[in-house]
């Protein structure tokens, strides 16, 4: 395709508000308990009701592009996330800055589900896992910039403009990707809504568990939704088995590739929230730095993956992708058993040296992964294909926070995770307790590795066939 690389410009320039929104909101989180007069727990929901509703409509966004055409899903859905930024931008209250959230997360999902359907639809298979490592520079960048971005817009002109800095970015967006995206030609025209509505519910009900087991244990919340998450994943089961125009299909789990690609994926973004959600509790309960400087040592993580990504995404397009998707996690595992063996002596410096090394195995595993997962999916499916990926990579990001606090409560009390300053018996156990999380994510990492390895080399024509 002759604009190939402006596609991939064009969906790049639109993707990136989703990871500087999602790293700004983090950020202004304190802001927004004093300037509503509410408690941490109600602030939590700002960022948790966005993951909900991303996560739990995906597949069926990506089956929507199947049948309506990715360009539609894509481009109605940054506009929606650009009004949507506004309205949260100018929200009264909290609780409809929650609702405004929500509708935020319905609209990323459409942005988030057809990406790879997109780049897979634009670029020949020479050059697949090249497009897919320079599309993660836009992922990174926003995940690099996002904090230190979101820290200066709410200090210069308050925390609106978190929000508000979205609609300038996501114009440009949107008058491009009108003008570059092709409307891709529509291989069904069905669509299963009953399996979208039970994908719906088992995803949200899932998520819901995952995210709320940790600080509510086995209460009736935990347990009607797990009950409903069983309940509405064989109800999609047997939908999909038995439906002409399944939402997702089945046989794509037949492949090997495929399967194995998406289980590495998944404990590839478990490790790395495990990472990334204890290691500014490290260097600052432990090191003691100041929240700027915890913003400029957790830049190294994914400065690294800018470097790396589209490096290795050109070296899979030679070789394959299962050597370097292995090497990838095994050298992330290394990275975390190294930040669990640190002393408290450690400087800032040494923690950036080992989130450095993270992002490039992360660099050096993801591009190859994806592109894997991708080329041997029908093209007719490469809508939900592209959305059962992104599915994973959010669940996994669920699952590495759950880990972590998990694996934290069990060694450090409660009542010292709750302390912000430790004396040397709490900071002592802290370490303790931090040192065990990093070391379960560093077996998570591994986990990355040995799937990668065992992943098949089946031909892409039979796999195409399905």
């Amino acid at each position: 395709m002759e604009k190939r690389y402006a596609i991939l410009v064009s969906v790049m320039t639109g993707m990136i508000m989703v990871p500087i929104d999602a790293s700004m909101v983090n950020v202004i989180l304190p802001t927004l308990t004093e300037v509503f007069h509410t408690d941490i727990s109600t602030a939590q929901w700002v960022p948790v009701i966005y993951l909900l509703t991303v996560s739990s409509l995906l597949l069926f966004y990506g089956r929507l592009g199947d049948v309506i055409g990715y360009k539609k899903v894509f481009l109605y859905g940054l506009g929606g996330f650009v009004i949507s930024s506004g309205l949260c931008g100018l929200a009264p209250t909290m609780f409809w800055l929650i609702v405004f959230r929500a509708v935020q997360g319905l609209t990323a999902g459409m942005m988030m589900a057809v990406p790879f359907a997109i780049i897979t639809a634009s670029f020949p298979p020479t050059e697949l896992g090249r497009a897919l490592g320079i599309f993660a520079i836009s992922i990174s960048t926003g995940l690099a910039i996002g904090p230190s971005l979101g820290g200066f817009l709410t200090g210069l002109f308050g925390w609106r403009f978190t929000f508000l800095i979205n609609l300038p970015i996501g114009v440009v967006a949107l008058i491009v990707g009108f003008k570059v995206i092709p409307p891709f030609e529509r291989k069904t025209n069905k669509l299963d809504y009953w399996g979208a509505i039970a994908a719906f519910v088992f995803m949200f009900s899932t998520i819901m568990i995952i995210n709320r087991l940790q600080s509510d244990g086995m209460n009736i919340i935990t347990i009607v939704s797990l009950t409903t998450a069983i309940a509405s994943g064989l109800m999609f089961f047997i939908i999909e088995s038995r439906t002409s125009a399944p939402m997702l299909n089945l046989k794509l789990f037949q492949s090997a590739t495929f399967s194995f690609a998406c289980l590495s994926s998944f404990f590839n973004f478990v490790s790395q929230y495990v990472m990334v959600f204890l290691t500014p509790f490290f260097l600052q309960r432990a090191l003691h730095c100041s929240p700027a400087g915890v913003g400029k040592v957790m830049t190294a993580f994914p400065l690294a993956v800018i470097i790396i990504a589209p490096v290795s995404g050109a070296l899979s397009d030679r070789p394959g992708t299962r050597l370097l998707s292995c090497i990838g996690g095994s050298i992330s595992c290394i990275a975390l058993a190294l930040m669990g063996l640190l002393p408290s002596s450690a400087t800032p410096l040494d923690v950036a040296l080992r989130l450095a090394i993270f992002g490039i195995g992360t660099g050096v595993f993801q591009s190859p992964n994806t592109s894997a997962a991708m080329s041997v999916v029908p093209r007719e499916n490469a809508g939900v294909a592209s959305a059962i990926v992104a599915t994973v990579r959010n669940v996994g990001m669920i699952s590495g926070i759950a880990i972590a606090g998990a694996v934290l409560h069990i060694f450090v009390d409660e009542n010292v995770l709750g302390k912000h300053s430790l004396n040397y018996e709490e900071g002592t156990l802290f370490l303790t307790g931090l040192r065990y999380a990093y070391f379960s994510g560093a077996f998570i990492a591994a986990l990355t590795a040995i799937t990668s390895f065992v992943r098949s080399k089946q031909s892409t024509d039979a796999i195409k066939t399905i």
